[in-house]
């Protein structure tokens, strides 16, 4: 068993210690969305903190902690708040929650983030779908030696986004009467916001909204089988495409004015999840 195999289930075993709840959807909370834990029938709580060598979240807004539970009758754990490659994190680190969720029983997962857009069709206070994502500007998270436990040396990218997970997506979508836009998410290192020369090039090659998380996650997931929605909250304008600075601040407003409207949309997705076999 390889070294970073064996951390991963030393950290599983350590939350396992705390509940027997077996999830098997995972869920990632971005900005606006922490509030999403109230929605949950809450079986047990572990904080980052409490898992020996585990990576702690440092932003704003991120709190940090597991939340296992039900959502719509879907088991679920809730990661309320990730940890980011900008945080001095290297990538083994920033995905090593989702291998310990996938390790507690976790074989789907909802990502979520807030982004800003390119499309021209993306405004402020929209939710875009993820149909593929771009990570070539970030280093891959299975760089190093493969965990033959979790997956293969060269894992198919094809299709990391499930076009059944989408089209529930979109049927959520319809019922609650969310206009549901659907693009490509490229990740970038942050922390900095990207210059308009950069978000010209990001256009360029295909993009429809830009952040700093996700697509390293969705990476790290795919390698080990799971089957993945993403959702993304457009916050803002990229770089040159508005008027003014950008700003956490601003992508922070915007997340918390759409919050309530995100999260009916991912409950009733986890509604619809927890009907699938």
């Amino acid at each position: 068993m390889s070294a970073a195999y064996e951390r991963v289930k030393r950290c599983a075993a350590f939350v396992r210690a705390k509940t027997e709840f077996v999830p098997r959807t995972a869920l990632v909370l971005g900005s606006g969305l922490g509030g999403f834990g109230d929605r949950v029938q809450v079986q047990a709580v572990v904080e980052y903190r409490d898992i020996p060598g585990f990576p702690v979240s440092t932003v704003p807004g991120h709190q940090g902690r597991f939340l296992f539970g039900t959502v719509g009758g879907e088991p679920v754990a809730v990661m309320q708040g990730r940890v980011h490659f900008y945080e001095g994190y290297p990538m083994e680190e920033v995905v090593l929650p989702l291998r310990v969720l996938h390790e507690l029983g976790c074989t789907r997962l909802v990502l979520t983030n807030a982004a800003g857009g390119i499309g021209a069709d993306l405004e402020p206070g929209c939710l875009m779908l993820l149909t593929d994502h771009i990570a070539s500007f970030v280093p891959s998270a299975l760089l190093g030696p493969n965990l033959e436990e979790l997956g293969t040396r060269f894992p198919d990218m094809s299709h990391v986004y499930s076009q059944r997970f989408r089209a529930l997506a979109q049927e959520a979508a319809g019922e609650l009467g969310i206009p549901l836009k659907e693009g490509v998410y490229l990740q970038t290192t942050g922390p900095n916001y990207e210059t308009p020369a950069e978000i010209h090039l990001y256009r360029a090659v295909g993009a429809s909204a830009v952040g700093m998380s996700t697509a390293c996650e969705a990476m790290a997931a795919r390698h080990m089988g799971m089957e993945i929605c993403g959702i993304s909250c457009i916050t803002n304008l990229a770089a040159g495409l508005g008027n003014g600075p950008l700003s956490h601040e601003e992508v922070q407003e915007t997340a918390d004015r759409v919050g309530g409207q995100f999260q009916d949309l991912v409950e009733r997705l986890l509604q619809k999840l927890a009907a699938l076999d």
